[in-house]
């Protein structure tokens, strides 16, 4: 299989992408751009913004909540407006934030990282009802941030490491125990970047440099892939009316000879659906 152009815009790190489920609209980021993206119908919409924005959950028809480099914001999608809710490590100038993803409490979990791939600069936090809680600190570049279906189990990867771990969850979505190796991927020379989740609790994982975007069984046993045309796939999500299309980010960032399907966004049918995105709780 493989992935159909869905937006012909150039992403130098495209990420993030959000399917809003009472909208029914795609929302994406270019982090280095420091913009928003999305569009009505065949028009293009763009916000921009003073630093980097990474990743969002959906609070209501009306309002994300987004990461950006120094905080979570409160974003008001019909004038552009937005206020802090949160501080994310606000004097701290070396990180800014990467991956991130609502979960079924109601929380949104959010990583950091290095601007210059600083090693163990990072941290993976969650954010829930008003406060916000370091999870696990020393991440080089937090990625994979998803949800099982029954939502008693987390994924999440540190990029350079090349495994997607398995995190117990407990009746409230904090952490339980120690996270085990779901997929290792050292022995592919794969890098895991984004994840999403299917409704059969099947993990699309975008692999970064490969052009691709694998799924793993729940066990961790690899099923299938999809091919991208662009060779810097950073993360999938699932969208559309029956939640039956996988939309793909791109990047065009660190290649030399960029064609015009590298930072693209990209679109595949798989033939199986995902979930909705979860609502943000913000108090």
């Amino acid at each position: 299989m493989r992935a159909t152009v869905y937006d012909t815009r150039h992403c130098d790190l495209g990420e993030g992408p959000l399917w809003h489920p009472e909208r029914q609209q795609f929302f994406w980021f270019d982090i280095n751009g420091r913009k928003l993206l999305s569009r009505d119908g065949d028009t293009p919409l763009e916000w921009q913004f003073d630093e980097h924005v990474s990743a969002a959950g959906w609070v209501d028809r009306d309002t994300l909540l987004i990461a950006s480099q120094t905080a979570l914001l409160r974003f008001d999608i019909g004038s552009g407006g937005h206020e802090v809710l949160c501080p994310l490590e606000p004097d701290n100038p070396v990180t800014r934030s990467n991956d991130g993803r609502a979960d079924p409490f109601g929380g949104f979990w959010i990583g950091t990282m290095g601007l210059q791939l600083e090693p163990g600069a990072g941290t993976i936090y969650r954010y829930y009802r008003g406060a916000l809680e370091a999870l696990y600190p020393d991440i080089s570049i937090s990625n994979s941030i998803c949800f099982a279906p029954d939502g008693k189990t987390a994924y999440f990867c540190d990029t350079p490491k090349q495994q997607i771990m398995a995190q117990s969850l407990d009746g409230e979505g904090w952490p339980e125990g120690a996270p085990e190796v779901l997929v290792d991927l050292r022995s592919e020379d794969l890098r895991p970047d984004g994840s999403v989740v299917d409704a059969l609790g099947g993990i699309w994982n975008a692999q970064y440099g490969s052009g691709r975007v694998a799924r793993y069984l729940p066990d961790g046993r690899f099923d299938r892939a999809i091919d991208v045309p662009g060779e810097n796939t950073t993360c999938p999500a699932f969208g559309g009316a029956g939640l039956d299309q996988l939309f793909i980010t791109t990047a065009r960032q660190g290649l030399a000879t960029p064609d015009s399907h590298q930072g693209g966004t990209f679109v595949a049918t798989p033939g199986i659906t995902g979930l909705a995105e979860h609502r943000v709780i913000l108090a």
